[in-house]
């Protein structure tokens, strides 16, 4: 295993009880380690259990351990019929690459030239990707489009030419600070709080593409009784925290963000959480949820949720701050099902 893991995930069974993992998290953390340990962190975003959990995806669920029996089926039930053309509008259908290009569409059409820029960004490779998909010769993931998304709805209401210090919860591989820190016009710096394993692989990802020296680490920080942002942001492009170091942090943000973990989580833990987003005195806050909320659990113990997290949840957590738009479409995204997976931008008072 790796120092740097067995260090967190030591120091976190002494850790008070919000900052660990909640009922949700404990299933799917054990499924990664083991992935890791067999598979290696060098290929994490080929692992089921990282896909299942923390790198979303486009494709149906199994696409990547199973192509060519879905390429069969597409094959046979659609191009037998309508022909070849169809035989290839299947495998993008199955492959996610249909999904991929309307999100792309809609990052274009809803693209602003203004800080935080998000025109020159393209994902690296670390982690051996199973998915991505090119467009005009640029990278890109659905971890990549959720966020630069988030970030078009969050232009259209604020100006966001100030906004240089980001503090996000459950950052998963580090795709946020991917796209703030990889354009030098972003004078950003970013600092990722997570659980282990995610923020061991995080930590990975990030110093990967940014260089050892630029982003800091837990075992270089754990220490610390105090962690000053402006010290921090002078030192380090950005950094990978557990959560019971974010009591430690000291100075303001600009902008907090969440993307999802939130859901998956159950309402004490998050509401802790708001306190010190409200602590540090952020002056906006991206979040996406699922409307609905999380499935709960069908037993004690069980994956998924013991209380689902709605909208009106984030609203009663953040009383010095004011909801300033939600959207699912075209920002956010509906299911097949009907559930809608939504943007919330709220604002300091």
């Amino acid at each position: 295993m790796y120092p740097l893991l067995e260090m967190m995930l030591s120091d976190m069974e002494n850790a008070p009880i919000l900052y660990q993992p909640t009922q949700f998290w404990k299933h799917g953390a054990q499924n990664i380690l083991d992935d890791l340990h067999c598979h290696g962190v060098e290929k994490f975003r080929s692992l089921k259990s990282v896909l299942s959990f923390f790198a979303p995806k486009y494709a149906f669920p199994d696409y990547y351990q199973d192509t060519e029996a879905y390429l069969q089926q597409g094959k046979q039930f659609i191009e037998g019929r309508l022909g070849y053309r169809w035989g290839l509008a299947a495998k993008q259908f199955f492959s996610g690459e249909l999904q991929a290009i309307g999100d792309y569409r809609v990052y274009l059409a809803t693209s602003r030239k203004n800080h935080p820029y998000l025109d020159k960004i393209s994902e690296s490779t670390v982690g051996d990707p199973v998915e991505q998909f090119i467009f005009e010769g640029r990278r890109f993931s659905r971890s990549l489009f959720n966020y630069m998304l988030g970030i078009n709805y969050l232009k259209k209401h604020f100006d966001l030419e100030n906004i240089n210090t980001v503090l996000e919860i459950g950052g998963g591989y580090g795709t946020l600070g991917e796209i703030l820190l990889g354009d030098e016009r972003n004078h950003s710096f970013y600092m990722n709080v997570d659980i282990p394993p995610t923020s061991f692989v995080s930590t990975y990802y990030l110093k990967k593409v940014f260089g050892e020296d630029n982003i800091g680490d837990y075992a270089t920080l754990k220490n610390k009784k105090k962690l000053d942002i402006s010290a921090l942001s002078s030192k380090y492009k950005g950094v990978v925290l557990c959560p019971w170091q974010l009591p430690k942090i000291k100075g303001s943000v600009d902008l907090f963000v969440n993307f999802i973990s939130f859901q998956e989580m159950e309402p004490e833990v998050v509401k802790n959480y708001f306190f010190h987003v409200d602590r540090l005195c952020s002056k906006y806050i991206l979040l996406r949820n699922l409307r609905e909320g999380k499935p709960q659990s069908k037993q004690k113990g069980g994956l998924g949720v013991e209380k689902p997290i709605l909208g009106r949840d984030y609203d009663a957590f953040l009383p010095n701050y004011n909801l300033v738009g939600t959207n699912t479409i075209p920002f956010g995204h509906r299911t097949e099902d009907g559930f809608h997976s939504e943007l919330r931008v709220y604002k300091k008072k």
